[in-house]
């Protein structure tokens, strides 16, 4: 896997392939350049248990290795939730009321038929569901005979969309009918 960063340093990770008789198995190793090429650190560690990140410096003593912890795997819940979710991605959708009025009413966070889910009411969630993809439906027909974004546009037929402009002035006057 190459990863390319936005200040020129790049890594190529290797994934070590498994054998039958491998005693230490799903092994990955990658070294971070920077942009002239030169090796800046080293990335160590197991993808289904953590990874490591050694840097080498020289000082008057001789090489000194330095290793960082870059991501551990969590040990599962002693009290599971729904789903088995982590704490953290539980909390990506969580709705606090500051965030709720800032959010245009078309976030998916708002949805009716995956709060239900989350809140465990699945007869309740597969209605909403249903009725929710009726209107998509009919919106698609409606998109289809002439419709357009309201905050993007674009020139011709054959240019992607660009942003026209509109979307943060409607957020910070919470008017979304503009």
């Amino acid at each position: 896997m190459n990863i390319s960063g936005n200040k020129g340093y790049s890594c190529k990770l290797t994934f070590k392939q498994q054998s039958f008789l491998d005693r230490n198995p799903r092994q990955v190793q990658g070294f971070v350049k920077d942009v002239n090429g030169a090796t800046v650190a080293t990335l160590m560690g197991k993808w289904d248990r953590n990874m490591y990140c050694i840097t080498t410096t020289t000082d008057a003593s001789g090489p000194n290795a330095d290793v960082t912890l870059l991501w551990e795997k969590n040990e599962p819940s002693a009290n599971p939730t729904r789903y088995n979710l982590s704490s953290f991605a539980i909390t990506l959708n969580e709705l606090t009321p500051e965030l709720k009025e800032k959010l245009p009413p078309t976030d998916s966070r708002l949805r009716p038929d995956q709060r239900d889910l989350e809140n465990g009411e699945y007869g309740k969630a597969n209605t909403e569901k249903l009725r929710l993809e009726t209107r998509q439906r009919m919106a698609r027909r409606v998109q289809e005979n002439g419709w357009k974004p309201k905050w993007f546009k674009r020139e011709s037929e054959e240019q992607t969309f660009r942003y026209s402009g509109g979307y943060w002035e409607a957020r910070e006057k919470g008017k979304w009918d503009i």
